[in-house]
């Protein structure tokens, strides 16, 4: 994937990453998740609304996207079907599922690159009659495939009658750090917080060489994980570290407006180091995104009147339409002496809006009325009409 593709997912996490900030909550999201999620959505689109969604992946067509998608998940998921393979180098696992009403039939083209390309297994579920269930079994799919780190992805109430598939994603990540922390010199110290106060919490340290590189305005570490001699890749930690103590939100706004930052700003060597502190941390962020992906130019697939998801599903009654009603993600993540573990999922609710005929109802014959008490159901008055000009 090359650093333009992630670059409309970099501003979701701008956009979302600031607004945490400004309310002091810590924040995280798996661009890599998102960017799953709607690459498969956008398999199943047609005419404008595939146009805004390959606009922000970035793919100039379907092939394209196809195609990037296709060595992503390659990368991610190694030889093997995507699930945790238990090894002394890092865990990751990365997997997807389809579930699709059953008054419905996933098209063709839709179902082979959502097996092919992302490795996605299909379920026909009744949403009509068992949505709650449905929102119950995708979280329970979910939690198994984190390994108990995400739980209850989406909310109560998210699914209903009128939802028709829902597209959703797993990833798991467990690393130990190739040069682990020695528990016995964590020590409790100050960490300043944005509004100026300050907590006292547990700091890693370590007196060997490290990775780390300086800016102008901030300096950024790289902890790299442990691997075998047989893994090609190499997965690893940045930590961006403004010099100022409230250098957060601009630092943020100077990754997502340069798609190669991460890269240009990756350190190449290890140095010496002097005073050395790494706070531990672990905490959950979850977030609805439609309305910040409508905003970042993504507008005809929220659009029930207009988003185009005809490549999709056959069997759709002729008046009725496909659009995507929520994006609920949410991610997790731990870091201690140990190393990392971390999860994130995102589930893409596609609805149906149904036509319904107009009613008709032209009282231009003799009729019956009644006045009523709502709460206590009283019949105030109960009478009918044969002749309305009739005093």
């Amino acid at each position: 994937m090359s650093s333009t593709e992630v670059d409309s997912c970099l501003h979701v996490a701008e956009r979302v990453g600031l607004a945490a900030v400004a309310s002091g909550s810590n924040f995280v999201l798996s661009p890599l998740s998102i960017r799953a999620a709607l690459g498969l959505a956008a398999a199943g689109a047609s005419g404008e609304t595939l146009h805004q969604m390959l606009s922000f992946l970035g793919s100039p067509s379907v092939d394209h996207l196809n195609s990037a998608s296709a060595r992503l998940m390659a990368s991610v998921r190694g030889d093997g079907d995507g699930r945790v393979v238990e090894s002394a180098g890092p865990r990751l696992s990365f997997v997807n599922g389809v579930w699709v009403d059953r008054s419905l039939t996933l098209k063709p083209g839709f179902h082979d690159v959502a097996a092919s390309v992302y490795g996605a297994v299909a379920k026909s579920v009744d949403f009509q009659q068992q949505a709650n269930e449905v929102a119950k079994e995708v979280n329970e799919w979910v939690q198994k495939e984190t390994n108990g780190l995400i739980d209850e992805l989406i909310p109560d109430g998210a699914v209903d009658g009128y939802t028709r598939l829902i597209l959703a994603n797993a990833l798991y990540f467990k690393g130990v750090w190739a040069d682990k922390f020695d528990a016995s010199g964590t020590r409790h110290g100050t960490f300043h917080l944005l509004d100026n106060s300050t907590v006292q919490v547990p700091f890693m340290t370590s007196r060997r060489d490290q990775f780390i590189s300086s800016f102008d305005g901030f300096k950024v570490l790289k902890l790299r994980y442990r691997r075998t001699p047989n893994q090609r890749s190499l997965l690893y930690m940045l930590i961006f570290l403004p010099d100022k103590k409230d250098g957060l939100p601009l630092l943020i706004h100077k990754l997502s407006s340069d798609p190669s930052f991460i890269k240009d700003h990756t350190p190449r060597r290890d140095v010496e180091v002097g005073n050395f502190m790494i706070p531990k941390f672990n905490f959950v962020y979850e977030f609805e995104a439609s309305k910040v992906l409508a905003d970042l130019g993504m507008e005809a697939p929220f659009d029930g009147g207009h988003a185009d998801f005809r490549e999709m599903v056959s069997d759709l009654p002729p008046r009725d339409n496909l659009f995507i009603s929520r994006v609920h993600h949410k991610a997790r993540i731990e870091v201690d002496e140990e190393g990392t573990t971390a999860a994130a999922a995102t589930a893409v609710l596609i609805r149906a809006l149904c036509y319904r005929p107009p009613v008709d109802f032209s009282a231009d014959h003799p009729f019956m009325f009644a006045i009523m008490e709502e709460e206590s159901e009283a019949v105030l008055f109960l009478g009918h009409v044969v002749n309305p000009v009739v005093d």
